[in-house]
């Protein structure tokens, strides 16, 4: 019973929408960056969680309790490979760095309660995609980077 991303918003949630963009070389920054980027764009964020959906949830009983959202797998699974963590600093990222946090969609203001990811739902979650899962999405993310960010680009330089 997953969710694509948890469509009401509670009490101290910060939005994905507003993550802050630091002056950083970072690479874990520019990661981020692209994400939200990418989540602010309907039309590419709903191809994302299709293909999850395809994965995840096809020929499986809608019943059960309730599973990680697609979105923070998707963001998890893309941090574990483009940064070449291990599953131990991906938990640690997922727990306790708030740009990663904010933009799965599960950081909240100071003085409401925190979610927290245990070890094994990191570990279950984030490996669940295959590399044929996983070529879909990059095809997916490399389409909106040509589309959209570097559209803008080249529209800059040539003017």
């Amino acid at each position: 019973m997953r969710k694509r991303f948890e469509p009401q918003i509670e009490i101290g949630q910060l939005l994905i929408e507003d993550t802050p963009t630091p002056k950083s070389r970072d690479g874990m920054v520019a990661l981020v960056i692209a994400l939200r980027e990418l989540y602010k764009n309907r039309v590419y964020r709903d191809r994302i969680p299709d293909i999850l959906e395809a994965k995840l949830i096809a020929g499986r009983p809608r019943t059960g309790r309730p599973g990680m959202n697609l979105w923070p797998i998707f963001v998890l699974a893309q941090i574990r490979l483009s940064k070449r963590l291990d599953y131990d600093e991906l938990h640690t990222q997922a727990n306790y760095n708030k740009l990663v946090r904010q933009v799965m969609g599960v950081e909240r203001e100071s003085g409401f309660e925190e979610i927290k990811f245990p070890y094994q739902t990191t570990v279950d979650n984030a490996g669940l995609l295959d590399d044929a899962t996983l070529k879909q999405i990059n095809d997916v993310t490399v389409s909106f980077g040509q589309d959209e960010v570097f559209k803008k680009k080249r529209g800059k330089f040539c003017t």
